[in-house]
């Protein structure tokens, strides 16, 4: 499942605090797993993050595949489902992409690496919108939606994809270049 996979590879370890001086409850201080690692190593994260993505949104696509062939009465509590588990997959990723941009922008002073990974999440939010509304354009309730209108929204996916191909290209070059 997604959410579970996103979980396991974006979960933050846990570890014990200092509990010894104060006699309070030990507290769990979060770890990022990435704090010290090489810059590469971030980039190939983002893109790993990526294909999470991607598999999210196909499994998006399938989704709304199997709701629209389920005929009336559709299943829109599977939909749904579908839907709450490709968001939670969606917010871990890019919680998780946030959180190497901010190390790029701050501790690792790399200003470049960290616009490239700010446009790819815009342009990730982008394209989780202009899908969305593509699937609720198509569903069977808003039956006579304009063509042309949804012909312009699969360009811009389109469009978009293309864009996030070559910020994932430049944050390549460019972090080959940083190291």
């Amino acid at each position: 499942m997604i959410i579970t996979e996103a979980a396991a590879e974006s979960a933050v370890p846990a570890v014990p605090g200092d509990a010894g001086a104060t006699g309070a409850p030990e507290r769990e201080q979060l770890v990022w797993p990435w704090k010290d690692a090489a810059i590469r190593a971030l980039v190939q994260r983002i893109h790993q993050l990526q294909a999470e993505r991607a598999q999210a949104f196909r499994r998006l696509e399938e989704g709304h595949r199997q709701y629209l062939s389920s005929d009336p009465p559709y299943d829109f509590p599977r939909y749904r489902s579908t839907v709450h588990e490709v968001t939670q997959a969606f917010a871990a990723a890019s919680r998780e992409v946030l959180a190497v941009e901010a190390e790029l922008a701050g501790p690792r002073a790399q200003p470049l690496l960290a616009s490239h990974v700010r446009r790819l999440q815009q342009l990730e939010e982008t394209r989780l919108a202009t899908v969305a509304l593509l699937q609720l354009m198509g569903m069977p309730e808003l039956t006579g939606q304009d063509n042309l209108q949804m012909h312009q929204l699969k360009m811009k996916v389109i469009k978009t994809m293309e864009a996030i191909s070559e910020v994932l290209q430049d944050l390549r070059f460019d972090a080959e270049s940083a190291e």
